[in-house]
């Protein structure tokens, strides 16, 4: 029965050690998300743009696009007049 034991907490272990890893492979990084983000927009023609990582408890009036960080930072898009340059 103490085998049984052992192996069955062993098991339990391995489980967690497992899914703690897939939880932390998860979480994206601002710029990689960022980037990912770009490439989508620009994909669909859309230019004159900038994406701005910021804190997730900053306000703003622009459209949120994405979260990162586990949530930490939030990614907002802003539209940028026609001719203007778009930072990123």
């Amino acid at each position: 029965m103490k085998k049984n034991a052992l192996v069955h907490t062993l098991a339990s272990g391995l489980l967690l050690i497992a899914a703690t890893a897939h939880a932390e492979a998860g979480i994206l990084s601002c710029e990689a998300l960022k980037e990912k983000i770009a490439t989508k927009l620009e994909g669909k023609g859309v230019n004159n743009y900038t994406l701005q990582v910021v804190s997730k408890d900053t306000e703003t009036k622009h459209r949120v696009v994405g979260s990162c960080e586990g949530d930490k930072k939030k990614i907002i898009y802003k539209k940028e007049k026609a001719g203007a340059k778009a930072e990123e």
